[in-house]
């Protein structure tokens, strides 16, 4: 039996991992894919204190450098349920194999939502972008569109308009979803661009991107938008079906409270599927040392 079962090797799961490795705890975590999560498609991360600059897949390659050498096992296994026992928690993989812990900690992030048309995935990097916060410094004194109606889209387009010369936000109805203080505070500054009712059709440019063709839902016409980047946010989808019936959820995204505890005790939630306000790669550590160090204290002392 394992003291703690990780269910996600991305930022959140190593750091996790890190923390409870380091404190002697017999740590396993299993990751369906491929370690490090979202980060390792990002060219460059600018914004994680003490490191000035550094490739995405850098960074998780030296998360699990860290967690590995210090003695955490990762397995590539899809872990499909978690079940209480007596003694405490059975995990059940695809595999068909199960495993034992005294605690979890789910950190299995989330993925963004995508448009969903040609090129979207080889532009990534080169344009595209689905984090405002991540790359917006990238774009400094250039143009760019963001794409989404949600709050998140529109305090993207607020956020890059602090930075680029000239944004463009485009939204497929002519209503917005999000708050109307943001809206309003949008359509006040005068580098920001409302473009509705549009969706975008077709990405522009070789090999970076350098426009996008839009298509009005009113009329079908068409028109070309010049940009240097484009940032998609139309939302994210967490990792969170197989452990609907498990904790409890909040629009898809576990409750856990800056402690990290869900409703269950001796389970955790850590990273992006958690619910909270900041989804960043600081962020995303900060809950995994959090959530580690929580599980720690319900081995140790039961609480």
């Amino acid at each position: 039996m394992a003291d703690i079962i990780i269910v996600g090797a991305g930022p959140a799961g190593l750091s996790a991992a890190i923390y409870a490795r380091r404190a002697g705890m017999d740590t396993v975590l299993y990751e369906a894919e491929m370690y490090g999560g979202q980060i390792v498609n990002t060219p460059e991360v600018e914004n994680y204190p003490a490191i000035a600059k550094i490739s995405g897949f850098d960074f998780a390659q030296d998360l699990y450098n860290q967690a590995v050498n210090l003695g955490a096992v990762l397995e590539f296994d899809k872990v499909t349920s978690v079940t209480k026992t007596e003694t405490g928690f059975e995990v059940a993989l695809e595999s068909g194999k199960t495993d034992t812990c005294k605690a979890v900690i789910l950190a299995v992030g989330a993925s963004n939502r995508h448009l969903g048309i040609a090129r979207e995935d080889e532009l990534l990097g080169k344009g595209i972008s689905y984090c405002a916060t991540c790359d917006g410094s990238f774009y400094k004194g250039k143009t760019v569109a963001v794409n989404g109606g949600g709050n998140t889209a529109v305090e993207d387009a607020i956020y890059l308009a602090g930075i680029v010369d000239k944004v463009y936000l485009i939204h497929r109805r002519n209503e917005f979803r999000a708050e109307d203080v943001l809206v309003e505070a949008a359509k006040k500054l005068p580098n920001l661009e409302i473009v509705t009712p549009y969706t975008i059709g077709t990405l522009l440019g070789d090999p970076k991107l350098s426009g996008v063709e839009v298509i009005s839902k009113e009329d079908g016409s068409k028109k070309t938008i010049d940009v240097d980047g484009l940032f998609v946010a139309i939302g994210q989808e967490p990792k969170t079906a197989d452990f609907k019936d498990l904790v409890t959820l909040q629009g898809g995204y576990i409750e856990a409270g800056e402690n990290c505890k869900t409703n269950v005790e001796g389970i955790f939630a850590a990273g992006d599927a958690r619910v909270k306000k900041v989804r960043q790669l600081t962020t995303a550590c900060a809950d995994g040392a959090v959530a580690a160090l929580a599980a720690i204290d319900y081995i140790k002392l039961g609480v």
